[in-house]
């Protein structure tokens, strides 16, 4: 049985597309679409389906009040939200609602697939997102650090390689690297918070003058201009872990 999907979003050229990816399909069937709130949940009453695909900015009611209508209804459809934003907030609400996933925009069409595929999988053994666990992660994510210019003997290197690792393996963190994530880093290395941060921080600013620039462009090159702006902390995170999981969903 195919997996059915109602995409909402007001942009009509994205819709299209996601429509015309899953054309024929043998796994994915996308039975609607939506280009509003308000026509979104007219839709979610009404139709059967498994997983929404969820803009946020859209006109005459939002994405947000489209997950707060659900929520309030006690409707538990998966929600892989669609978003061109990468900020905390943003994030840290998405995550109240239960969101089980949230892909940046522009996205991979194929990893949009293996995302729908791996969601509906973990559902149906325990209801739950399993996040995929490799012994070698450790590993894959220092390998990355280096080719990304960062050295090992600074102090932000293991600070980046920890929160990596603990974003990773626990996406809650994902809406609270300020609050969240440093705090448990200054505990596991016995240092101040504004040092993980400032450390961090200059573990960054090394990587923009030394990494493989390439490899950058691949990584941050939708959302960060190379020649300008470095990324926050926060999106140097949180966009290498989300590359690490993609890339496991597509091994």
């Amino acid at each position: 049985m195919k997996i059915k999907v109602l995409a909402v979003d007001d942009n009509a050229a994205q819709v299209s597309m996601i429509k015309k990816y899953f054309n024929g399909s043998e796994k994915i069937e996308v039975v609607d679409s939506a280009s509003n709130g308000e026509e979104a949940i007219s839709k979610i009453k009404s139709l059967d389906f498994d997983i929404i695909l969820l803009d946020l900015i859209m006109p005459k009611k939002d994405g947000f009040g489209v997950l707060e209508y659900m929520k309030e209804n006690d409707i538990n459809k998966s929600v892989i939200v669609l978003t061109s934003f990468n900020e905390e907030d943003t994030i840290s609400t998405i995550s109240e609602y239960g969101v089980k996933y949230y892909a940046l925009k522009p996205f991979e069409l194929k990893s949009l697939e293996n995302i729908i595929i791996k969601i509906m999988k973990s559902k149906k053994s325990n209801n739950e997102l399993v996040e995929i666990q490799d012994k070698d992660m450790q590993i894959q994510i220092t390998k990355l650090l280096h080719e990304l210019g960062i050295p090992s003997h600074i102090k932000g290197y293991q600070y980046i390689r920890s929160a990596i690792l603990m974003v990773y393996d626990n996406p809650s963190f994902i809406g609270g690297i300020t609050k969240e994530l440093y705090p448990d880093l200054s505990i596991k290395f016995n240092t101040s918070i504004q040092r993980v941060e400032r450390a961090i921080r200059h573990a960054i600013e090394v990587s923009w003058l030394r990494g493989d620039i390439d490899l950058m462009e691949e990584i941050f090159g939708h959302s960060v201009d190379i020649d300008r702006a470095k990324p926050t902390n926060s999106e140097f995170i949180v966009t290498i872990a989300d590359k690490l999981r993609l890339d496991m969903i597509n091994v």
